[in-house]
């Protein structure tokens, strides 16, 4: 059989996912039609019927005829109902609406949809919400987007064609080709924009005829369901509720699940199991205030939809696993594969704890696309264990040395050590920020290790004294030096054109400053202890910067990248008058 598509709406904080959701749902239980909207576990069941009531003419316009029995949209908005609706190797949502201010553009969360949308390779619709409150805007509650934008004044049109049009913008940045929904010729290719206001309806038609479409046209093949077969589905939250102990809230994806039936579920520690004592779903909601009671109490549910499992032996499932009937043959193995393929790490790297096993997954993803490694992996609190593992790792990795807590809290002795220990907790709720700021920590490390090699190594440098140019002869000489090419730093030993080395530089001196380092064409005077100007040091003369074979290995292998083109052909001239002073006199 062909199941709804689950379609999961996600978008930045008041940019009116709940309004759009709201705004569907109210279409018809404000009227409280039969064979209305489906209240569920963490969504809302569109069927059929309502769906053409309200596209209305725009199916014959658009000559769309539709064959799903109807849209499952997810009622808890944003990254963590995405995130947890996973099955092995992807997302268990079908489309997602990314819902988007029109006044407002992109903003944090909008960025985070995308990146995680991108990454699970689903595809989306972006909805242009709240055009009713561009100035000027005419109203015409319920109308299509097309029916409303024919009354409107022509600079009301171009003030939103405008902003449509930086949206676009806004999402070629991010690699996607995008369109208003009307004017798309590919529609395996471009994202549809679909302008709307969830406050008057305006332009909800036009968003439920392409999510149909479009889920029907291209997504058959996913939709497909054995009604009869093993029920699987994704746990979205664990709950503990007076009157039912614990309780998990789960999306049923496939088969069909009866009470006193048997579920196996991921939990830290391997594999969870418990005998189905109820399955609950909420009442519609025309009937809630009649009733006292919230839930009805089924015998069984079937895909796709949401529903409410209570049952002994909850207490460590995990938000964000695979639920799967034991009466499917495999159920151990694909869940024992789930585990090890999300909580599968490297000998080194960064610590990553979150508060669900999809975040896991997510944040999983996009550090591997960024070329990060992983070494422990947890659900929960960010404990001292962890600050002291962070730790361990700091001799063999330093830029590992670093948590990453998502969405979770950081016990109070873990942060005590991490003070002690020095080990920074990156902590956030926002995926994609969560990994900025790494990265900006990263970058801070490398800056720092970087400025560090540069103050320890001695780079190659070619000097030539300067004629007419000696101050002081001696105790210590001083006198004029042009660098012809590389560098030059005080403490730095000069060697001749035979190889010997004649002594350190003392100091540097521009104009009676002080100088840490004279570069390519600098004329600076420096100091010597040890020689005296007319005997080791004589006008004209070339001198080097005297390389160790340390220091030389260092620069040809490890930190190449830190010489230009120049610097490595005087490193390779250095060696060479290095190796003078080696060689027999009699040679």
């Amino acid at each position: 059989m062909i199941r709804q598509p689950i379609i999961v709406v996600m978008g930045h904080v008041d940019h009116g996912k709940t309004s759009l959701l709201d705004k569907i749902r109210n279409t018809t239980i404000t009227n409280r039609e039969a064979g209305g909207i489906t209240q569920h576990i963490g969504a809302s069941e569109v069927p059929i019927d309502v769906i053409k009531k309200i596209c209305g003419p725009l199916l014959s316009k658009f000559n769309v005829n539709i064959t799903i029995p109807g849209l499952l949209f997810i009622d808890t908005p944003g990254h963590e109902a995405f995130t947890n609706l996973r099955q092995r190797g992807g997302s268990v949502a079908d489309l997602a609406i990314v819902v988007v201010d029109v006044s407002k553009n992109f903003e944090p969360q909008t960025y985070e949809s995308l990146e995680i949308l991108k990454d699970y390779k689903t595809p989306f619709i972006l909805a242009a919400n709240k055009i009713d409150l561009i100035t000027g805007w005419r109203q015409n509650p319920t109308q299509s987007f097309l029916e409303t934008l024919e009354k409107q004044q022509q600079s009301v049109s171009a003030d939103l064609e405008g902003r449509i049009y930086d949206l676009v913008g806004k999402l070629s940045e991010l690699g996607f080709n995008a369109e208003r929904f009307d004017r798309v010729k590919d529609f395996t290719k471009e994202v549809l924009i679909v302008p709307l206001s969830a406050k008057t309806g305006e332009g909800i038609a036009e968003l439920l005829l392409y999510a149909t479409g479009l889920s029907q046209r291209f997504l058959e093949a996913r939709l497909k369901t054995n009604a009869d077969g093993p029920a699987k589905g994704s746990i979205i939250e664990k709950k503990e509720e007076k009157g039912l102990g614990s309780t998990i809230d789960v999306i049923l994806y496939d088969g069909t699940l009866s009470v006193n039936e048997t579920i196996a579920f991921a939990t830290i520690s391997g594999i969870g199991m418990a005998k189905v004592r109820a399955l609950l779903k909420p009442k519609p909601l025309q009937e809630m205030r009649e009733s006292a009671s919230k839930f009805f109490y089924l015998d069984k549910v079937s895909a796709a939809s949401g529903v409410k499992i209570s049952a002994n032996g909850l207490e460590d499932a995990l938000p964000g696993s695979l639920i799967i009937s034991t009466k499917a043959q495999d159920y151990e193995r694909e869940i024992q594969s789930e585990i090890s393929e999300v909580f599968n790490v490297e000998k080194s790297g960064i610590l990553l704890k979150a508060d669900t096993i999809g975040g896991i997954e997510a944040i999983s993803k996009l550090l591997k696309d960024a070329g990060v490694s992983i070494s422990k992996k947890g659900i929960g609190n960010v404990t001292k264990r962890d600050v002291l593992d962070a730790f361990s790792m700091r001799a063999t990795d330093p830029f590992s040395s670093v948590i990453l807590a998502f969405n979770t809290k950081i016990e109070d002795d873990a942060k005590n050590e991490a003070y002690t220990t020095g080990i920074n907790i990156i902590s956030g709720n926002i995926i994609y920020k969560l990994i900025d700021d790494y990265k900006e920590w990263l970058a801070v490390q490398k800056k720092g290790e970087s400025e560090a090699i540069n103050r320890a190594l001695i780079f190659p440098g070619r000097i030539k004294v300067l004629p007419n140019s000696c101050f002081r002869a001696s105790h210590p000489a001083v006198f004029g030096i042009e660098v012809e090419s590389g560098r030059l730093r005080p403490a730095w030993s000069l060697m001749n054109e035979e190889g010997e080395v004649i002594g350190a530089v003392k100091e540097i001196q521009d104009n009676g400053i002080s100088l840490k380092e004279a570069k390519t064409g600098s004329n600076v005077a420096i100091s010597m202890d040890g020689v005296t100007f007319g005997r080791q040091i004589k006008e004209n003369e070339t001198l080097y910067v005297f390389i160790n074979d340390e220091n030389e290995r260092a620069l040809r292998y490890k930190f190449t990248d830190m010489l230009d083109n120049e610097e490595k052909a005087l490193l390779e001239k250095t060696a060479a008058v290095k190796a003078k002073a080696r060689k027999p006199k009699n040679e």
